[in-house]
């Protein structure tokens, strides 16, 4: 009697803290320690603190060791955390990876109704990149957006597409959709 393969487990955590380059060591090291290996992660800057997003495998054992020194790891180098367990990402063979750009005069509500535009149209959201900054000419606050989304199967392209142009221009974005390629090294 043969057993069926073991599922893959995950841990995401998310974790704050003042200084990236040893929130990232210290957490990639515990993973080692762990017997568990980081199959993603994301570090971004915000002000004084930094966030990392890790999502680490291993076995149940191994997770259990990693969430477990967790604590002690976060009171010994000053960072804030939060683990979840997680299942892979079911996949979806027949979905389009997209890519929206978008560029304004920053408004506090432009992300919000760029998320209900896609969530109207059934499109996942899968990465986004907001930044904001001063215009150099003219000193005003600007807003540039990077949107990775999934287009549902059977999703009609050029109409989603006009769709997505016309919701722009009513708002007054400069906005472009086209299809998400892999960036060469």
């Amino acid at each position: 009697m043969s057993t069926p393969p073991a599922r893959e487990q995950f841990l995401v955590i998310s974790a704050l803290g003042n200084s990236p380059m040893e929130l990232t060591n210290v957490l990639c090291r515990a993973s080692q320690d762990s017997r568990c290996s980081v199959v993603s992660t994301r570090l971004t800057r915000h002000g004084d603190v930094c966030a990392l997003v890790l999502q680490v495998t291993g076995s149940w054992d191994g997770l259990a060791r990693m969430e477990a020194s967790l604590p002690a790891l976060a009171k010994r180098h000053d960072f804030s955390f939060d683990v979840t367990r997680s299942q892979p990402l079911e996949q979806r063979p027949q979905a389009l990876p997209y890519v929206a750009y978008v560029s304004a005069v920053y408004r506090p509500d432009i992300i919000s109704e760029l998320c209900q535009f896609f969530i109207d149209h059934r499109v996942e959201l899968e990465n986004l990149t907001c930044d904001t900054y001063q215009a150099p000419q003219t000193g005003g606050t600007m807003l540039t957006a990077t949107l990775t989304v999934t287009l549902p199967a059977g999703t009609q392209i050029s109409w989603l597409r006009d769709q997505f142009l016309d919701f722009a221009d009513a708002l007054n974005l400069d906005a472009l959709i086209e299809p998400w390629r892999p960036q060469n090294p």
